[in-house]
C-alpha cells in the first residue's frame, strides 16, 4: 500500500501549483478511489509529447488507485477557447469535433490504462441544458470577474474584440466539474482561471470542491519555446522510432531532466539515483539512452526501442548512413545546382543562407565527406547522399530537366 506521503510525492511530481494540498490530503485520506479530470478541446489530435504531461499525471494517478475521467470538449469545442490567443479561435463544426474525438481516443490509450478510465463528452449534459438553466449558469459570474482572466484583461485592455459566448466558456467548463463530480482537476498553467472557476461552481451546487493541479507547459528541443508544431520544435507520438530517439538524444543535458521529471514513469527514487551518478561523474548519455528507449516503447514497442538505439549506435558512432532515406529528384538545369541550392531544395534546410552558415559551422556532409567549400556546384551523373546536421538525410538524384 502506499502511504499519503509517498501518494502526494507522486501527485506533486513536476506540478506547478497544488490548490489546495490539505484538500487533498483529506480526500486521500478517506481511502475512496477520487474521481480525476483532465479537458481537452478537440482541437489538435495529433498528440506530441507536450500535450502528454496531462496524460502522465493521469496515469500516475490511475496507478495510485484512482479513476481517470478523460473529457472530450466537443460542445466547448464548438465555442472555442480563446486562451494564449489575441483573437477569437473560430468555433469547430460538428463535423469536426467528432472527427477530432475519435482521434483522441485512439491516442490516449497509448498512456491511460483504458479499463480505469472513462471518455466522456460534455455534450452529454450541455446539449441537454436549456436556455433558462444557461442563464441561471451565467449568472454566478460577474462581468467584472471575467476580466480578471488574463487574457480577457489584454485583450478587453488593448480594444481588441471579446465575443458574448467566449465569457461562457469558462463556465461550461466549471460545471463539466459539477457534472462529472470531481475531485481533482488537471489542466495547464494557463487554465488556471478555469479551472477555479470548477472549484466555484461546485461550491455554489453543494459539492466538495474539486482540488486543482496544475502543470507546466513542457519547452521544446530548443529549450526555450514551449513544444508547438508551428515552432518546429516537438516530438510527434506517432513519429518513426527512429525520428523520436534521435530527437530525445539531441536534448540538451539540463533538460533531460525536465524532460524525465514531466514523461518518465521511472520512480522518483530511480531518477535521484540517476542524478546522483551523474553528479558523480557518470555521462549523462546513458541517461538520456534509458530515457529515450522508455519512451519509444511506450509509443511503439520494445523491439522498436531496440532498432532505434542500434540506428542511433551506428549513424553516430560508426558514422553509417541510414538506409530508409527520402530519395529526392531535383532539376539541375544546364550548368548544374550549387551546394546552397541542393540543401534547400531538398528539404534539408530552409533556406540558402542557413544552408551556408551549417557548411561553415562544419555540419553538412556529401557522401559521408564534409563539404567546406560554400561555392561547390554538382553536375546531374550518380546519385549522392547530402547530410545536414545529425539526422537530416537525403539521397540526390540531379536531372537535367524534371519530366
Amino acid at each position: 500500500m502506499t502511504s499519503i506521503d509517498q501518494a502526494l510525492q507522486i501527485i506533486k511530481r513536476g506540478c506547478h501549483e497544488l490548490l489546495r494540498e490539505e484538500e487533498l490530503v483529506q480526500k486521500l485520506t478517506s481511502g475512496r478511489s477520487l474521481r480525476v479530470k483532465a479537458g481537452f478541446d478537440p482541437t489538435a489530435p495529433d498528440l506530441h509529447l507536450g500535450h502528454t504531461v496531462l496524460l502522465n499525471k493521469m496515469r500516475q494517478l490511475q496507478d495510485l488507485g484512482h479513476e481517470a475521467m478523460f473529457l472530450i470538449g466537443d460542445f466547448t469545442g464548438m465555442i472555442g477557447d480563446p486562451t494564449g490567443k489575441n483573437t477569437t479561435r473560430p468555433p469547430l463544426t460538428r463535423d469536426q469535433v467528432i472527427e477530432n474525438a475519435r482521434s483522441y481516443e485512439s491516442q490516449i490509450f497509448k498512456i491511460l490504462h483504458p479499463e480505469k478510465t472513462l471518455v466522456m463528452f460534455n455534450s452529454s449534459w450541455m446539449g441537454e441544458m436549456r436556455a433558462a438553466d444557461l442563464i441561471a449558469l451565467a449568472a454566478q459570474h460577474t462581468v467584472a470577474r471575467m476580466l480578471e482572466r488574463d487574457d480577457f484583461h489584454k485583450r478587453y485592455s488593448g480594444g481588441q474584440p471579446i465575443a458574448i459566448h467566449e465569457f461562457l466558456y469558462p463556465l461550461i467548463q466549471g460545471y463539466d466539474s459539477v457534472a462529472m463530480k470531481a475531485d481533482i482537476e488537471l489542466g495547464g498553467t494557463d487554465q488556471k482561471f478555469n479551472l477555479l472557476m470548477g472549484r466555484e461552481l461546485q461550491k455554489h451546487y453543494g459539492q466538495a470542491p474539486q482540488v486543482v493541479l496544475t502543470m507546466p507547459i513542457l519547452e521544446g528541443l530548443d529549450g526555450v519555446q514551449k513544444m508547438s508544431k508551428s515552432l518546429g520544435n516537438y516530438i510527434g507520438i506517432h513519429e518513426p522510432p527512429n525520428e523520436m530517439f534521435g530527437k530525445l538524444m539531441s536534448v540538451s543535458d539540463d533538460l533531460m531532466w525536465r524532460y524525465i521529471e514531466l514523461l518518465s514513469f521511472e520512480p522518483l527514487v530511480t531518477v535521484e539515483k540517476w542524478k546522483q551518478e551523474v553528479g558523480g561523474g557518470r555521462n549523462p548519455r546513458d541517461i538520456k539512452v534509458t530515457f529515450a528507449q522508455e519512451i519509444v516503447a511506450r509509443f511503439h514497442d520494445q523491439q522498436a526501442a531496440e532498432r532505434a538505439l542500434a540506428d542511433f549506435e551506428a549513424r553516430f558512432k560508426q558514422g553509417a548512413i541510414p538506409e530508409d532515406i527520402e530519395e529526392v529528384v531535383l532539376d539541375a538545369g544546364m550548368e548544374g545546382l550549387g551546394i546552397g541550392q541542393i540543401l534547400k531544395q531538398a528539404s534539408l534546410t530552409a533556406s540558402t543562407s542557413e544552408a551556408l552558415r551549417m557548411i561553415d559551422q562544419g555540419g553538412v556532409k556529401l557522401n559521408g565527406e564534409k563539404v567546406s567549400d560554400k561555392g561547390l556546384v554538382l553536375k546531374p551523373g550518380e546519385p549522392f547522399v547530402v547530410q545536414v546536421g545529425k539526422r537530416k538525410f537525403a539521397r540526390v538524384t540531379l536531372a537535367k530537366r524534371l519530366s
